[in-house]
């Protein structure tokens, strides 16, 4: 295509935002542009009417400009306009383009003055005009009138802010000539965003209304607040000429001989004015458009790699064709029983690192949460003796017992083991439940096509539970089968003659409990919950072993706290406090002394009710058992006589050891039970029969329907992927090998008078064949829109065209 030549890279960057406003994202480009910002009536609407020499932007009292405005000037032989949301619509009268500015502003932000980041695009056609992108921003303002929101000075800045902050942004700070240049809002906020003055260009308006005997040529020369690009005065009509019509050629010629007649500036008239302002900002667009490039290629490229491998499959997509969703539905079942089987089993490619999901959830049911429900159902002493006594009693009726009946044995760990029912039942609707959001978030992936995902959740979902009710069938047999026989005969079983020999059954708890002293059993953080009296709540490194409970200052266990023996401890649920966002649990000693310095009770939180229900696990693993409630209960009152409390004694060993071995039991069948029955059941009907029940739903075409928001993504895939590529081959096409336009040095003290670049600083020319040549600044446009501009030259030249020889660059 051959070499388009520095005139091409402004209509280039339009082309891109065009591309990427219509798919409504920007692709993350920083693209280059120029954001006019300043505050309100510092006259940006009339500079940039005076670039296209038309009315066309809404005037009046506020916030006119509640949008942001994307300018495009075209150098164009017709004169039209074009808004992207109107395609194919062009607009000769320009009165009606400021109609539908004024529609398109009100239909996002309604018509009470509120403000939008939602940007409009305007492209103007005309041959007065230079190519020049720029953003028209909302003035910024200090105080809410009418009945726009209370923040709205907040809302401009932050606005403002994300264009002005981003490295590819020119800023064009407009100040009015009759205000402080100290109080300037639009050179306030481009310090802020560009404290070196790189990339801020000033202009100073209404210098025809500075008081008589007043100038701003220490301002227009950089002398009092100095930039790197310098300033141009402008001077725009007034209300009077606006409300009269004034033609804007006569205004632009009474500006011309406004700055030729002033004694304040007439020695730098050339640098000043609307015409030069347009150049300077064609220039200095063109080059640093031209600096970005490469940076912008990389990106380019980068994003379009990004999306190669998704758009791969949508480049010959066909939505109805039946063979592509013949494969596409094997192709989602498929896949739906791999996720299901790796959360389920677990799996090393992407793992989850927030939180515990799938299988290993239910492995902490199984091994954390069920147990603790069983500890949670143990016997209360007090109650079980009482039973125990009259059970015996009962049995021997009127007569006096010589010996322990056996029966009482039999009774009191029947009872025992029904209780056994509710945790394990418990535990199984635990274990559906994570199973049913195991389900859902494996149909994540089915999201595109919604009547499938419903179809497969409803399926599988409806099978887990027929199993659940199968399974715990299952189970409440299993008890059944421990309740029809009491094997006394078991080999860990105690028997008669070593039940009379313990002293009580606390021995055999403290044996259980006590089996390697050093282990730790867990490591974690936790807030011990203090009144603001005692020093207020601490979060600790907390360390519990067989032994005792230890808190350090941090992880490192160097700087030990405290460290509290396990003897004679227990724990006991506390209400969540009103303000308190963290869940609770308590830790007593049963002998009514102190845990922790005066403290009778500790109150240690956690950020979940998991956690708090893991850490409860690990203390019972430590043999820190919860609190039993104390069920009020009337009995007769009587006295035990030593044969009597000798045989109560016997029995309660006799079935603290028998449950302590159904219990075992329980727990190593529980999760068999569940496994088989439950969670490898569905994995096989997953793999084997979930196919033939969706084809059992009706049509295959509606059951692979495709969502409306998953072929809008596709569309939006597929129209940024062509708009990446054709960017890229416009970039291609342009040689950037040129000789670059450094950015004029900053001042060089305070007696100097750098004033902006020149009107027609060297600039860069592309080379068009073998040899460098000179190439106009617009080739293409015919004749000069706002002047005679000179040939740009080849390399640099001392001097610019046009400048007096005495007045400093």
């Amino acid at each position: 295509m051959g070499n388009r030549g520095m005139e091409d890279l402004i209509p280039l960057i339009n082309k891109l935002q065009d591309a990427f406003s219509c798919i409504g994202q920007s692709c993350n480009l920083d693209l280059p542009q120029i954001a006019v910002v300043g505050g309100q009536s510092a006259g940006k609407s009339s500079v940039l009417e005076n670039f296209v020499g038309r009315d066309f932007l809404p005037r009046g009292s506020g916030i006119v400009t509640r949008r942001p405005l994307i300018l495009q000037l075209v150098n164009s032989q017709a004169e039209y306009a074009e808004f992207l949301h109107c395609k194919g619509r062009k607009f000769v009268d320009f009165d009606e383009v400021r109609l539908e500015i004024e529609a398109e502003t009100d239909r996002i932000t309604g018509s009470n003055k509120g403000i939008s980041a939602v940007p409009i695009n305007l492209r103007v056609y005309s041959p007065n005009v230079l190519n020049l992108t720029l953003i028209d921003l909302p003035g910024m303002t200090k105080v809410a009138v009418g009945d726009q929101p209370a923040d709205i000075e907040h809302q401009i800045r932050d606005m403002l802010l994300q264009f002005v902050t981003k490295e590819s942004c020119l800023i064009l700070a407009v100040t009015p000539a009759n205000m402080d240049l100290a109080n300037s809002d639009a050179l306030k906020i481009s310090k802020e965003v560009d404290p070196q003055g790189l990339r801020t260009i000033g202009v100073i308006t209404k210098l025809d209304l500075m008081d008589e005997g007043t100038d701003a040529r220490d301002i227009l020369e950089n002398k009092l607040l100095p930039l790197r690009r310098g300033y141009i005065g402008v001077v725009n009509r007034s209300q009077k000429d606006i409300d009269g019509r004034k033609d804007i050629k006569a205004a632009l010629a009474a500006e011309r001989k406004f700055f030729l007649s002033h004694p304040g500036y007439r020695h730098m008239a050339d640098r000043m004015g609307t015409p030069h302002l347009q150049k300077t900002l064609n220039q200095q667009l063109t080059n640093h458009i031209r600096d970005t490039l490469p940076g912008l290629r990389s990106k380019l490229q980068s994003q379009l790699l990004s999306l190669e491998k998704e758009v791969e499959e949508y480049k010959n997509f066909k939505p109805d064709d039946p063979t592509r969703k013949t494969k596409a539905l094997l192709q989602m079942v498929q896949q739906f029983g791999v996720d299901f089987e790796k959360r389920i089993e677990g799996s090393g490619d992407q793992v989850d690192t927030v939180e515990l999901s799938g299988g290993a959830r239910i492995n902490r049911i199984f091994h954390e949460r069920f147990p603790f429900e069983l500890v949670k159902m143990e016997f209360d002493e007090k109650e079980l003796r009482r039973e125990i006594s009259y059970a015996i009693k009962n049995i021997h009726g009127v007569r006096t017992g010589l010996f322990t009946p056996d029966m009482a044995f039999e009774a009191i760990v029947k009872k025992q083991i029904i209780k056994l029912k509710e945790p394990c039942l418990k535990c199984m609707d635990l274990v559906l439940q994570e199973l049913i959001n195991t389900v859902r978030q494996c149909s994540n992936k089915l999201v595109s096509y919604p009547r499938l995902r419903e179809e497969t959740e409803r399926i599988v979902t409806t099978y887990v539970r027929e199993r659940d009710s199968k399974t715990k069938d299952q189970v409440l047999l299993l008890i059944d089968i421990e309740l029809s026989y009491i094997n006394t005969n078991h080999e860990d079983f105690i028997g008669f003659a070593n039940a009379q020999q313990r002293s009580t059954a606390t021995a055999t708890i403290n044996n259980k409990k006590r089996v390697m002293p050093n282990q730790v059993i867990r490591r974690g953080w936790l807030t011990i919950n203090i009144s603001i009296m005692k020093g207020g709540s601490k979060d600790y490194w907390f360390v519990l072993t067989a032994e005792s409970l230890s808190w350090y200052k941090d992880e490192e266990e160097k700087e030990k706290k405290y460290m509290l023996p396990l003897d004679n401890l227990k724990l006991r649920d506390v209400e969540k406090g009103f303000m308190s966002t963290k869940h609770t649990f308590a830790i007593f000693n049963t002998e009514s002394r102190n845990v922790y310095k005066d403290l009778r009770q500790i109150e240690l939180a956690c950020d979940t009710q998991e956690d708090v229900d893991s850490w409860k696990a690990s203390f019972l693993r430590a043999g820190v058992y919860p609190e039993k409630d104390q069920k009020s209960c009337c009995h007769f009152s009587f006295s035990m006589d030593p044969q009597l409390e000798r045989q109560v004694e016997t029995i309660r060993n006799l079935v603290d050891s028998y449950i302590g071995i159904v219990n075992k039991s329980i727990r190593d069948l529980m999760p068999k039970t569940i496994m088989h029955l439950m969670i490898n059941s569905a994995k096989d009907f997953i793999h084997s029969e979930l196919l033939a029940y969706l084809y059992s739903c009706g049509d295959q075409g509606s059951l692979m329907e495709e969502s409306a928001d998953q072929a809008q993504r596709r569309d939006e895939m597929l129209r940024m992927y062509h708009a990446l590529k054709e960017a890229l081959v416009i970039i291609g096409d342009i040689s950037t090998t040129t000789i670059s336009t450094p950015i004029p040095p900053p001042p060089a003290g305070p007696g100097a008078t750098p004033g902006p670049p020149p009107a027609n600083p060297p600039n860069p020319a592309f080379a068009l064949g073998p040899r460098p040549g000179p190439a106009p600044l617009n080739s293409h446009a015919g004749p000069d829109p706002v002047g005679n501009v000179p040939v740009i030259p080849s390399r640099p030249i001392r001097v610019p065209p046009g400048l007096p020889p005495g007045i400093p660059r």
